[in-house]
This record gives structure tokens, C-alpha cells and sequence, in this order.
């Protein structure tokens, strides 16, 4: 049985200019491809036998014909073992290998792959740091220049995780004469190492788009997310392999170099608790405010009351309201009024349109008031 794992990087430089020189003094190209640049890290190394050989003097072990397991197991090094990863010029991978010896006969191997991940904790100190960062640009050329373009962008923090939304928050203001379009995206940046020499490999795996702002006019972005999809985590902890993220805020402007601003941003494994979602906190907020409207209302709500239930007959008479005049309710109450409002068994009776038959000497009739 054996176990490996290993970061492996291989590519071919470009070919470059030959020492000598040809017509005219123009270098020469040698053909092929130019050196090969290979580098190789060992993180997992385990080879045990299954099935040990039989002591001296004993005969040898004969399977019959059938099936035989043989069970095993083994132990993972104490140092941290770096996150699988399959990329451009490279590869992190670990693997389970059998191999059967048999004698006077090629031998046989069945070989499976380890997904190996090292947790990445967004909730670190380090992590949850909010970035900032600003800039600005002339957009023309020379002294025909047209005004300049600003961009300040900011995140709350530093790290997230795969499905996650990153809010966005921008500020965008066109003092040039064109119409510009501000962007967001986040790029995963693969840099390979090997024989003194970088290589660099760099992809867009989200974008989203903005409105397109007038010259003169000013756009903010209040929140504005971008999911982040299923990529790879970071990897910071390889010598020869690094997997790094960046969240850039750019602007397009036509006829002239766009105006970006880049942030870094590190993907792990362990999702932050304490940041949630904006739109969850709030809808949790929302349910958790509005729970007393259960208690309030009855399943089976009953009949309004008599009106002269409500409002007696010799009240009326007398035309004084049947509840005190109203009152400062700052003064009086000191909690909110949906507190007292489960004190209310019946709901409100209907309208009732009534002539009094024995009217009153009075001019003007109060009406009766109700106070919630």
C-alpha cells in the first residue's frame, strides 16, 4: 500500500534570443521551446504491506480463489497537509495506491484520489478587518484633459466563503465629458514557482455590473453583492503553489485606461457566524419583532359587541365619552402602544348611523372617542 501526496509544477519558458547574432545584427531564435522550469514538494510519503511475507523456512502464502479484504489504515503527518488543487501550470494532489505482486506475472495496482482541504477560519481577527481603498484619474490626454473620474470602494471584511454574497460599497462621481460604467469582479490569481522563476496565471470567476453614470453625475453603491461561486480556498501556506483572491472595483471609460481598484480577499472553509447575510438579519429582525401579533389575534375571532354594550345608554345621555378624554400618552405610558393592545378581547364594532329619540337640550353633540 502506498499513500502520497506531492505539489508538482512544470512548464516551458518561451524561447528566447540566441547568443549570436544573425544578419544585420538581429538575434536568432534558437528552435524548440526554451528550458523546462519543474519543481517538487513532498507532503505525504506512507508505504506499509498488507500482506507480509511468511518467516524463513515456512512455505509461501497461497491465496486461494475467491475474495480476500485486507484492511488498513494509516497516520496522517502533525504538520498541516496543504488544500488539493488542480491549476494551470501545477497541481496539489494525494492519492491511495494498492499494488499486487504476483509472481511470474506484471503486477496489478488500483489507485484512488484524497481530497485533502485545509480548514480556513474567516472568523480570525485578521479576517474580519474591513478594506478601503480610494483613487482617482484625469481622463484625456496632454493638456486636453476633460476632468477626472473618482472611485472609493469598500468591504466589510477580509474574508469569505464559497456561496457567500459580498456586499459592495462604492462611490462613483463622472466629472469627465464620458459615459462611464463602473464594474466589480473577483479574480483568482495562480502563481507557480520553480528554479528561481515565477509564473503567473490569472482568471475573472465573478462579475457584475453597474449603471452607467452621465458626465456630471454621481452613483452609489450601497450593498451591492457579488456571490462569490464554487472555487478553490486560498492557498497561502505552498512554496512552489499560491492560490490568491482579489475583489477589484473598476470603472470602464471609453478612449481611456480604466480606473481599478483591487482588494484583497482571502476564501475559506469555516464561514464567519457573526456576519450574516444582510438580508437575513433583517427578515430574523423583522420575524422576531413582529412574533406578539400571534398572541394578539384569536384563531376564530369573536362577534362585535351591542353597541349599547360598548357605549351605555346613560352615557350617551349625559354625551361623555365613554373612555377619558385623551391624554399625553408620552407622559403616561413608557413602553411602546402595542404592549397594551392584548387587553382588547373584541375587535372594533362597526359604524352605526342612530337618531337618538329622546334628544337633549344641547347644541352641539360630542361625539364618542375611542382611544387605542
Amino acid at each position: 500500500l502506498e499513500a502520497a501526496g506531492r505539489a508538482r509544477v512544470a512548464w516551458s519558458e518561451s524561447p528566447g534570443a540566441g547568443p549570436g547574432a544573425g544578419a544585420w545584427g538581429v538575434a536568432v531564435r534558437p528552435p524548440g521551446p526554451g528550458p523546462r522550469r519543474e519543481a517538487e514538494v513532498r507532503y505525504l510519503d506512507i508505504r506499509q504491506s498488507l500482506l507480509r511475507d511468511p518467516p524463513e523456512g515456512e512455505e509461501n502464502l497461497i491465496l486461494l480463489d475467491g475474495r480476500h479484504e485486507f484492511p488498513f489504515s494509516f497516520q496522517l503527518p502533525q504538520e498541516p497537509l496543504v488544500t488539493s488543487f488542480t491549476g494551470k501550470y501545477g497541481s496539489i494532489q494525494y492519492y491511495v495506491k494498492a499494488i499486487l505482486e504476483r509472481p511470474a506475472a506484471p503486477d496489478q495496482s488500483v489507485q484512488t484520489e484524497l481530497q485533502v482541504i485545509s480548514h480556513i477560519d474567516v472568523s480570525s481577527p485578521a479576517l474580519l478587518t474591513p478594506v478601503l481603498r480610494s483613487q482617482e484619474k484625469m481622463v484625456g490626454c496632454w493638456f486636453f484633459t476633460s476632468g477626472p473620474v473618482s472611485l472609493s470602494a469598500k468591504i466589510e471584511r477580509k474574508g469569505y466563503c464559497n456561496g457567500e454574497a459580498i456586499p459592495i460599497y462604492a462611490e462613483i462621481e463622472n466629472c469627465s465629458s464620458r459615459l462611464i460604467v463602473p464594474k466589480a469582479a473577483i479574480f483568482q490569481t495562480q502563481t507557480y514557482l520553480a528554479s528561481g522563476k515565477t509564473k503567473t496565471f490569472r482568471q475573472m470567476v465573478a462579475n457584475v455590473r453597474g449603471n452607467h453614470i452621465a458626465s456630471g453625475s454621481t452613483d452609489t453603491w450601497n450593498g451591492k453583492t457579488l456571490k462569490i461561486p464554487p472555487v478553490s480556498p486560498s492557498i497561502l501556506d505552498c512554496c512552489i503553489i499560491r492560490v490568491e483572491y482579489s475583489l477589484a472595483v473598476y470603472i470602464h471609460i471609453p478612449g481611456a485606461k480604466k480606473l481599478m481598484i483591487e482588494m484583497p480577499l482571502v476564501i475559506g472553509t469555516i464561514p464567519c457566524i457573526g456576519f450574516s447575510s444582510r438580508n437575513s438579519s433583517i427578515t430574523s429582525q423583522f420575524s422576531m419583532d413582529m412574533s406578539w401579533l400571534a398572541l394578539t389575534m384569536p384563531e376564530h375571532p369573536e362577534a362585535p359587541p351591542n353597541y349599547a354594550d360598548v357605549v351605555s345608554e346613560e352615557e350617551f345621555s349625559r354625551h361623555v365619552p365613554a373612555y377619558p378624554p385623551p391624554i399625553d400618552c408620552e407622559e403616561q405610558l413608557c413602553c411602546p402602544v402595542f404592549a397594551y393592545i392584548q387587553e382588547f378581547r373584541f375587535q372594533p364594532p362597526p359604524l352605526y348611523s342612530e337618531i337618538d329619540p329622546h334628544p337633549t337640550d344641547v347644541e352641539e353633540i360630542q361625539p364618542v372617542s375611542f382611544m387605542l
